[in-house]
């Protein structure tokens, strides 16, 4: 009898034997990471775990005093903080309700902030633009960063704010010249972004560079929560959705993406050493305002929500 083999596609095989080669990745586990205060002591930062989407949060530091009190310092211990984690989830312990803390970002001091612009197919069609060859690679301020329900502030200097639901992750431990099928060890969990867009400073201004126009501060709402890799059933499998006061503006699937979270990672790391708590956000789908006819911003009193499934939402007001 003869036997016949299935050909299966060689980045499928790299990720498989990525996955089972010993020592090739450190998985993180299954779990949401929340970055919190308690709303009695605002300026003080826990790093928690939430016991499920919109459940207790576990105060990490309450349960093991030598803990660090920050998202970026608590992935710098690597597979140590991950571990105690596990245990402070599954020890029921040092719970507090949801009503006694205020959410921040997930990560609120990153050393960068790396944008993917163009990286959604429906999203060049919709702009009549051609499909990207490489990846096209922006950044945003780690200042721009807010929190899952923080305000937006628009700022004087614009009258063209824009919204853009994205898929963000967050990079676990440091590397260079990473290989695109060892890539997802690498990131540490995915959150959900708000990409805020000042078009005129985008598009006409400051020499149509996009920088400026991206980074004004409050310009990076984040979260709810750091979803670990593990607990994600196909990253690129997710619907993506927008809504401005209710309304649905942005709906697709992350299955649009261009360039794949391990591309993304594959390529910028040949110009720059990733570290844990780096941000990525890897690029919006169709419907955003400054393609409306007539165009649409954002005004005073809007209420911006950015939803990805699995993942959670943000809510944020714009003042």
């Amino acid at each position: 009898m003869t036997m016949r083999f299935l050909a299966v596609p060689q980045l499928t095989l790299r990720r498989l034997n990525a996955v089972f080669s010993a020592g090739s990745v450190r998985r993180f586990g299954r779990m949401r990471l929340v970055q919190f205060c308690h709303k009695v002591a605002e300026g003080i930062v826990r790093v928690g775990v939430e016991q499920d989407e919109g459940q207790g949060i576990v105060d990490l530091k309450a349960f093991d005093p030598s803990m660090p009190s920050t998202m970026r310092e608590f992935l710098e211990l690597g597979p140590k903080g991950m571990d105690c984690a596990k245990r402070a989830l599954s020890s029921g312990q040092n719970v507090l309700p949801r009503s006694d803390i205020r959410l921040l970002s997930p990560v609120t001091n990153p050393e960068k902030v790396v944008c993917v612009g163009m990286n959604y197919k429906d999203h060049c069609l919709e702009q009549n633009a051609p499909i990207p060859k490489e990846p096209i690679i922006f950044s945003k301020f780690p200042c721009s960063i807010t929190g899952p329900n923080d305000d937006i502030i628009l700022p004087d200097e614009s009258q063209e704010v824009d919204w853009e639901v994205e898929l963000a992750f967050v990079i676990g431990r440091k590397g260079k010249h990473i290989k695109e099928e060892e890539a997802l060890s690498y990131i540490a969990g995915f959150t959900v972004a708000n990409d805020v867009s000042a078009r005129d400073w985008q598009m006409k201004r400051n020499g149509k560079q996009w920088l400026l126009g991206k980074t004004f501060d409050t310009f990076c709402p984040l979260g709810p929560a750091l979803v670990t890799t593990d607990s994600l059933k196909d990253v690129h499998k997710l619907g993506i959705r927008c809504f401005v006061n209710g309304a649905t503006v942005q709906e697709s699937n992350t299955n649009q993406m261009i360039f794949q979270t391990e591309k993304v990672v594959a390529w910028v790391s040949q110009f720059v050493t990733l570290y844990p708590g780096d941000v990525f956000l890897t690029g919006t789908p169709p419907g955003v305002g400054v393609f409306r006819n007539p165009p649409v911003f954002l005004k005073k009193g809007d209420v911006v929500e950015c939803q990805i499934d699995e993942i959670g939402s943000i809510r944020n007001t714009v003042v």
